[in-house]
């Protein structure tokens, strides 16, 4: 006999090779009916795996979040038959979960479209309907081969013959159908349920590579319930019409071209907003006492070669050789400049915490297939910094790292953050000693970020190379979630690259070097600010906060007034005197989401006063100039600065006011 032990912490006693649905039956019929897979000793398994020895075992339903990969797994299987149901002939490849969803490789001379995708739903309908049992065999190796090369899949025998020696070869049966899989699977078809939709098809090499046969990949999702597929279709139409490649456009800000692969072509409103977010994170940096600096973009390949970029990050590096045969890059990473600032004239003990701060810009090689608008590029700027200190300053630091970039999410619309710990990953520089030391220090952070109620988690392997870091993952408007600002621990760089500073024992100690950015990609967070406003930025942030329009010409001389009023109360305005019907001004200035619109004409003129229109409303406010102006102007300025004014005594605030 065996011993079970179940998540409550009771036990049972079972014959060996006992099935996981025999455990489920035994312990109630419902168990039974609901559960779809479980988990031996926290391994996800088949409820028809037979167990052999003293397990833990947990049973999951299929609304279970832990059961949706499952659910997708499945699904894939269901494609891929309704697929070769309809379409004799087609060769299946592979069917993987992928994030929100999973896709399936196809052979077949004729070219899949959309417009297929409602006969084959139809047929994959059908199948979950039958409710057929998925069921496992273990085949020999010759054995799937040659049934495999009968059913003229050559893709199917290529992999049989990938599978390691040791491993078993695993069939999936679902009625008459099946597929070589590695599993686990559900209980039958029909616990995949009908909330499920075909996306798109896309071509892909097998195996990646572009020698091999051309493939059509069919993109799909599923869900558990009808109510998340049609929430994630909505978050995908959102997710479209926020697309910051087109409010890009439709905004003035930015355009790429082939010249300049991944690299930002910035016009002068997108510049604006661009160098306003600069501004206030100039500002917030400031006020922590951070020094701002500015490093070289191209240094001496001796330099990346000591801080270890050149042994682990050179395939992302861009080089380039002199006539004199010297080899340079251009800067990926901007600590190894801030650590020869850091050398230059002796540093004390008393000098540390020294934090040195830059916007500077870095160049990596991204893949034609992964640039994305300014989301991913090759040439971006960074909010930089790298505060020197000693391991006993480490938690004060990274704490007060921690309520900064908290507070700066907070004044873009940010609340919803989780902090996650990327632990050592395999391509690193550093003893294990050195890591372990600085694994352990973010450790105590995030023990104490958690205590004090922020959202944390885990990301292993993940950190940079050259140390762990806390990764700030914040949730935008439509609740898709970014990585974004980070907090690195580095034990190894300043050591390699020779930065001392002399201790209280006037010996010479290497500082602890914390990496620091809080935007991240300023070229990215512009981007998600774009999308999670929908161009609606908030004044403060708008490129251009106020447009003025005339009804009549007999107005333009009091429009050019207005407009010298709003520039003179810091504003950034412009005027629209064209000969053109205000309808259409009014249209043309929506869609470049322009926030407010001041409309005047003979009337206002007459009366010194104007209509004010915000966007996305058709309400019409009348207001005198000075009121407007004043309440744009306190309505314009950075929370930063609100806070400043807001804190400060009654003459300063009267005299800024």
């Amino acid at each position: 006999m065996i011993s079970i032990t179940f998540p409550d912490g009771a036990s049972r006693s079972y014959p060996a090779g006992v099935r996981g649905a025999e455990i489920a039956k035994s312990i109630s019929p419902s168990l039974a009916k609901r559960a779809v897979a479980m988990f031996v000793d926290g391994k996800l398994s088949d409820l028809a795996d037979p167990i052999e020895e003293d397990a833990n075992v947990e049973f999951i339903d299929r609304d279970d979040p832990r059961a949706l990969e499952l659910i997708r797994h499945d699904a894939a299987h269901v494609l891929a038959e309704a697929v070769q149901t309809l379409y004799p002939g087609t060769q299946v490849t592979i069917g993987p979960v992928i994030e929100n969803g999973f896709y399936y490789d196809f052979y077949r001379a004729e070219p899949f479209t959309p417009e297929d995708f409602p006969e084959i739903e139809k047929k994959m309908a059908e199948i979950i309907a039958k409710d057929r049992p998925f069921t496992k065999e273990i085949w020999s190796r010759d054995e799937a081969k040659s049934w495999f090369e009968k059913q003229g899949e050559a893709f199917k025998v290529e992999l049989v013959d990938a599978i390691p020696h040791n491993e078993p070869v695993k069939i999936y049966k679902q009625g008459e159908w099946l597929d070589l899989c590695r599993g686990p699977h559900m209980t039958s078809t029909g616990k995949i349920g009908q909330a499920f939709k075909l996306m798109k098809v896309a071509g892909a090499y097998w195996r990646g590579d572009s020698t091999r046969p051309m493939l059509q990949r069919i993109y799909a999702t599923a869900f558990a319930s009808k109510a998340e597929l049609d929430a994630y279709l909505h978050q995908l139409a959102e997710a479209e019409r926020r697309d910051h490649r087109r409010l890009g456009r439709e905004m003035d800000l930015f355009h790429f071209q082939e010249e300049g692969p991944g690299t930002v072509f910035w016009h002068p409103k997108g510049w604006t907003l661009f160098q306003t977010l600069i501004a206030y994170m100039r500002r917030r940096q400031q006020a922590d006492s951070y020094l701002e600096v500015n490093t070289p973009q191209v240094l001496d390949r001796a330099l990346w070669e000591m801080s270890g970029h050149w042994q682990t990050f050179r395939e992302n590096m861009f080089v380039t050789m002199t006539e004199d045969e010297r080899v340079f890059a251009l800067k990926p990473m901007n600590c190894p400049g801030h650590i020869q600032i850091f050398k230059n004239g002796l540093k004390s003990y008393r000098d540390l915490p020294l934090k040195i701060a830059e916007f500077g810009i870095v160049h990596r090689y991204e893949p034609s297939g992964a640039l994305h608008g300014i989301m991913r590029v090759r040439a971006f700027t960074q909010d930089d910094a790298h505060i020197f200190c000693t391991e006993d300053q480490i938690m004060q630091e990274a704490l007060r790292i921690n309520d900064l970039i908290l507070s700066i999410y907070k004044d873009f619309g940010f609340e919803d953050i989780v902090i996650k710990m990327s632990t050592r990953p395999e391509k690193r520089v550093g003893t294990d000693e050195a890591w372990d030391k600085a694994e352990a220090a973010l450790t105590r952070v995030l023990e104490e970020l958690e205590a004090r109620g922020f959202k944390v988690g885990l990301n292993p392997g993940e950190g940079a190379f050259y140390g762990p870091k806390l990764e700030y993952t914040l949730r935008d408007a439509i609740g898709r979630e970014w990585q974004c600002g980070t907090t690195q621990v580095d034990f190894n760089m300043p050591g390699r690259l020779g930065a001392f500073y002399v201790g209280a024992d006037s010996e010479k100690k290497t500082p602890v070097m914390i990496h620091r950015a809080m935007f991240g990609s300023l070229e990215r967070f512009t981007g998600i600010l774009i999308e999670h406003f929908a161009g609606h930025l908030p004044l403060w942030l708008a490129p251009v906060q106020i447009m003025i329009a005339t009804i009549t010409q007999d107005a333009d001389e009091y429009a050019l007034e207005v407009l010298a009023g709003a520039q003179a109360a810091g504003l950034r305005a412009e005027a629209d005197l064209r000969n053109e019907k205000i309808t259409y001004k009014v249209r043309e200035h929506s869609l470049a989401k322009i926030p407010v619109l001041m409309v005047v004409g003979k009337r206002e003129a007459a009366e010194r006063t104007l209509s004010l229109r915000r966007l996305g409303t058709q309400d019409q406010e009348t207001m005198s100039l000075e009121a407007a102006l004043a309440r744009l102007a306190d309505e314009a300025t950075p929370p930063d600065l609100k806070r400043l004014l807001d804190s400060a005594p009654e003459p300063v605030r009267a005299a800024a006011g």
